[in-house]
């Protein structure tokens, strides 16, 4: 449990909806006590005078304000900003890389906000998803099973996208046809989504272990579904200490998804999408699990509509560019192939960071890295993962490298992991060593 009040230290947070830190921004403003502000723009994991998706801001100047404010004691105005400021997106074509991203700024003068209130889904028979009246607890019973192929999840792009490469969430309808899912009706006016959405489940399984997912989806009028956000829980872990599912026994869990602020336009439906499979954002749990869902519901956070950007931010500056010489050019590739033979699948990352020397000392750097992560849909065991990361440096004279290649894979008890580092100077090997380990599953 994090310990807000050990942070005294004024605080300005900035994160983007396509980084692993998405929810830390949110949090601290929520939570701490010290001065703290929050910016979330449409970013991946880079600094945002220069990050993609656009629009970048002047990130070097909103830090400036901040530090001539608390460390010079100067009135920079930073006091009187919104406590939360977000870039509300709008609904677009889902691709897996996207330079700009439509959308406007709005902003919240205390957050948590008083123009957020939650609208309660219930999960309905008939796979709907059904507007509730009310906030009371009307659900309808149901008894609906799910068990998803092990592959399901290679549509939600990575955790961490920082490369400027096909890294966002693709389009979502195979993985949907993976899993279970509950359909609302056409919207019949704009939704302004704005917070972490929950969902509560009554679930029974027929494993002692497992997790389930939950993605909240927009589909589209043109026919595709796209991603909005998504919340995982390992269910061993539903409560404050793990332990295992009793086989058949009915539990509720509460998952609350990752922030976000998103434009459902007038036209759209929302899907909740439910699988216990998310792969390979999770480590497949040890047996290949069924759920039946008996009732659930989602508290959706919807914000009054923003009819117009509610906040600016001056032009993003930079220090001069990287005055250099490109040896070889950057590259980013992705595939999933399926072996006819086995029937494994593989998804393949290559993301080349290319090789650059620097025009004025002339240093050489560059890397490059390969990962393999591999699985059979009916097989929770087969999961395997392999990555090779290479650096390079140096001067033309006298050059090194680095090799790095690693692998993980797993028992039913037991994860695994073997690595191997080996150094070069002029392509001649100096140092080698091996590394292998393995950790107990324990519930996992």
């Amino acid at each position: 449990c994090e310990d807000y009040s050990a942070i005294k230290a004024a605080v300005l947070s900035i994160g983007g909806w396509h980084d692993g830190y998405r929810n830390t921004i949110s949090h601290l403003v929520e939570n701490l006590s010290s001065p703290v502000k929050g910016i979330v723009g449409p970013w991946i994991h880079k600094y945002p005078h220069y990050a993609g998706p656009n629009p970048a801001i002047g990130f070097l100047q909103e830090s400036k304000r901040w530090w001539d404010q608390y460390l010079k004691g100067e009135d920079t105005g930073v006091e009187r900003d919104p406590d939360y400021r977000a870039y509300l997106m709008e609904s677009v074509e889902p691709k897996r890389w996207l330079p700009d991203r439509p959308g406007l700024w709005i902003a919240e003068q205390e957050w948590p906000s008083k123009n957020i209130s939650s609208v309660k889904y219930a999960l309905a028979s008939g796979q709907i998803l059904q507007l509730s009246e009310t906030n009371e607890d009307d659900h309808q019973q149901l008894n609906l099973q799910f068990n998803s192929p092990q592959d399901c999840g290679l549509l939600a792009g990575e955790y961490f996208p920082f490369a400027f490469g096909d890294e966002l969430p693709s389009e979502q309808t195979a993985d949907d046809e993976r899993s279970l899912c509950f359909d609302g009706e056409i919207t019949t006016r704009n939704t302004d989504i704005v917070g972490a959405p929950s969902v509560n489940l009554r679930l029974s399984g027929n494993k002692s272990n497992g997790h389930v997912s939950v993605r909240l989806l927009d589909l589209r009028p043109d026919g595709t579904s796209a991603l909005i956000t998504v919340g995982m829980l390992n269910l061993t872990h539903r409560h404050e200490k793990p332990e295992a599912l009793v086989v058949g026994e009915s539990f509720e869990v509460s998952i609350v998804l990752d922030h976000i602020a998103y434009r459902l336009p007038k036209g759209h439906r929302l899907r909740i999408a439910l699988s216990t499979a998310n792969w390979p954002t999770l480590w497949p749990s040890p047996e290949a699990l069924t759920l039946s869902v008996h009732n659930g519901s989602l508290l959706l956070p919807a914000r009054r509509h923003a009819e117009k950007a509610e906040c600016r931010f001056e032009a993003p500056e930079a220090a001069p560019a990287w005055s250099k010489e490109v040896l070889r050019k950057n590259e980013y590739l992705r595939e999933t192939q399926t072996d006819e033979l086995t029937g494994m699948v593989t998804s393949k990352v290559f993301c080349d960071f290319g090789e650059n020397k620097d025009l004025e000392h002339g240093l050489i750097s560059g890397g490059w890295m390969k990962e393999n992560w591999t699985i059979h849909p009916n097989d929770p065991l087969s999961a395997k993962v392999s990555s090779h990361w290479q650096q390079t440096g140096g001067r033309e004279a006298l050059m090194w490298r680095t090799e790095v290649n690693a692998e993980m894979w797993s028992s039913i008890d037991t994860f695994f992991f073997t690595a191997n580092l080996t150094a070069f100077e002029n392509e001649v090997e100096v140092f080698s060593r091996d590394y292998s380990d393995q950790v107990a599953r324990n519930l996992v």
